[in-house]
């Protein structure tokens, strides 16, 4: 990134069936036969989150601007920032979005996708997304 100008476009609209708010996803490697991976840049704006989730191989998300949430069920949410890495286990239901007043971008790494890529549960409440201010 030069003069925090982003490095890769924002991409599409993400459903909103799957994100309270908007969030912008750009596809940086499809998935393949030779790869068995996908990768996206993901955009979300101040206050956008995703519904909770689990990935059938797990999932690797490295944050590259602003300042972002991710939770794990029942665990207490963590803030992200460019540079920070989560590893996230096969099925572990989880979250992840920006803070209320920060734009946040993650790049998303999906290994293993001929297992399945992302398994959508229930939208993040408002109360869940703002139990970090408590």
């Amino acid at each position: 990134m030069s003069n925090n100008t982003p490095i890769f476009e924002k991409g599409d609209q993400a459903p909103a069936d799957y994100f309270t708010g908007v969030a912008w996803v750009k596809s940086l490697v499809q998935v393949d036969d030779l790869y068995n991976l996908s990768v996206g840049n993901v955009v979300f704006e101040p206050g956008t989150r995703n519904n909770w989730h689990t990935h059938p191989s797990g999932q690797i998300l490295i944050a590259t601007n602003g300042t972002g949430y991710y939770q794990e069920k029942g665990k207490p949410i963590q803030e992200l920032r460019p540079g920070d890495v989560v590893r996230i286990p096969p099925d572990v239901i989880h979250w992840h979005g920006a803070t209320p007043d920060s734009e946040f971008t993650h790049i998303a790494i999906n290994p293993n996708t001929e297992k399945g890529v992302v398994v959508w549960l229930d939208k993040v409440t408002d109360e869940e997304y703002l139990s970090l201010k408590k």
